[in-house]
């Protein structure tokens, strides 16, 4: 069994089994990676973010409000406003992030109608997956490509 999880280009790939993440939680990654690189230096716009990976703002601005109601992120109202972290980046784990905007995390619908030894197995390969998103922080990330690395930032299990 192996799940694959790529960190590219501030995407986010997650591919168990057929399952995949979609854009809801790799944007919402991306808005949480790109106010990481700018904590502690003020409020960053859905705009600039946007602008800066090819995105839609009004598809960032769909998931930034689920992101604050979790209390991940702040927006800071006025002419220079925009977002910030909530926490540190190193208290947001990457499985905080995709819950929200996916919901939990499982590989297979209606795991529980499944035959004992095929639902022992995705439980498996949903707690593989769930194990890497909870210990990998937004720091975790950013740290990746500020010490420079080029390759992707890939966990096998």
């Amino acid at each position: 069994m192996s799940c694959i999880v790529i960190l590219r280009n501030d995407e986010l790939f997650i591919e168990v089994l057929g399952m995949k993440i979609s854009t809801k939680g790799r944007y919402g990654l991306t808005i949480m990676l790109a106010l990481a690189r700018k904590h502690g230096e003020g409020p960053l716009s859905l705009k600039a973010i946007a602008r800066e990976n090819d995105l839609s703002d009004h598809y960032l601005e769909q998931l930034a409000s689920p992101l604050r109601n979790a209390g991940l992120i702040k927006s800071i109202r006025g002419a220079y406003g925009g977002y910030v972290l909530a926490k540190d980046p190193d208290e947001i784990k990457a499985g905080d992030i995709i819950r929200v905007l996916e919901g939990p995390i499982s590989p297979v619908e209606g795991m529980e109608n499944e035959e004992p030894a095929k639902q022992a197995l995705w439980i498996r390969i949903r707690d593989a997956v769930k194990d890497v998103l909870d210990t990998t922080t937004l720091e975790d990330l950013r740290r990746h490509e500020h010490d420079g690395y080029q390759d992707a930032y890939m966990f096998y299990i």
